[in-house]
């Protein structure tokens, strides 16, 4: 079967009671994906690569131009990021203020996955689809957690499978509450990824329901000199890693001395990757 494109996505999307309302095509360079506008903002979609550095050739071009790394190794997938388009220029931003109450944020949350995921897999992109979702949405939402993303990708014609549902730092907090959320979303097809609030909460990680992946920042593993020990208790849970917010060449060569094989941040992120 030929997975649909872009346009036949925002067409199936018009036939649904809320995304209708706010997705369509995009205008001018924006033409070729789909858009998302609500309360007088317009959100696009970007890609942050997640790389698998074990590939040598990616160490190699690291090592004497970081930008040239989209030319070498594997992607594990991408990471999406919200753009706003409706200025002069397209700027990731934060759409989910505290001003927001929880209806309205769980719609905007809601649309926002959407969007990511139509022109993610509407442009036939290789590699997982990591998806946010945020902190407020998780305890607003009281049971059931993926059923209606899971029940909107598969009418679209799109797998569950492609996506990891990302959950934030606070959520990973709670042993109990993890637990649930993660057997909630596989249950509806999805992979699950948990970051990591500190360290040490890895060793929980065993006691949780089992996540597909577990994220740290990379800034702060390397302040508390914590890669080595995670970098171990990861392989021994049969759990990749990835190290977030890589910031620069300099943390990317301390991450390299441990065996390090999932990256991801602003260093990689010059590979330009909007859809």
């Amino acid at each position: 079967m030929i997975p649909p494109t872009i346009p036949e996505l925002v067409a199936r999307a018009a036939e649904h009671p809320f995304l209708g309302e706010h997705l369509a095509m995009g205008t001018g360079a924006r033409a070729a994906q789909a858009v998302a506008r609500r309360g007088g903002i317009e959100l696009c979609s970007a890609y942050e690569p997640i790389y698998d550095v074990t590939v040598h050739g990616l160490e190699q071009s690291l090592s004497a131009e970081p930008a040239s790394a989209e030319r070498f190794g594997d992607e594990l997938g991408f990471q999406a990021v919200t753009l706003r388009a409706d200025g002069p220029q397209a700027v990731p931003c934060d759409p989910f203020g505290d001003t927001l109450d929880d209806p309205e944020l769980v719609a905007l949350d809601r649309m926002a996955r959407a969007l990511h995921a139509i022109n993610f897999l509407g442009a036939k992109q290789h590699g997982l689809l990591f998806l946010r979702v945020h902190e407020r949405l998780l305890k607003s939402v009281k049971y059931d957690h993926g059923r209606h993303f899971s029940n909107i990708l598969v009418s679209f014609g799109l797998n569950p499978g492609r996506i990891v549902i990302e959950l934030p730092a606070a959520a990973v907090a709670h042993r109990t509450f993890v637990g649930y959320l993660t057997k909630s979303y596989q249950r509806y097809g999805f992979k699950v990824a948990g970051n990591l609030p500190n360290a040490g909460q890895i060793l929980s990680v065993s006691d949780m329901a089992r996540l597909d992946f577990v994220k740290m920042d990379a800034g702060i593993a390397l302040r508390d000199s914590m890669v080595k020990p995670l970098v171990s208790y990861a392989a021994r849970l049969r759990i990749p890693l990835i190290f977030s917010r890589v910031a620069d060449a300099a943390q990317f060569d301390l991450l390299q001395q441990y065996d390090v094989r999932f990256v991801q941040g602003p260093l990689f992120a010059a590979q330009d990757k909007i859809v």
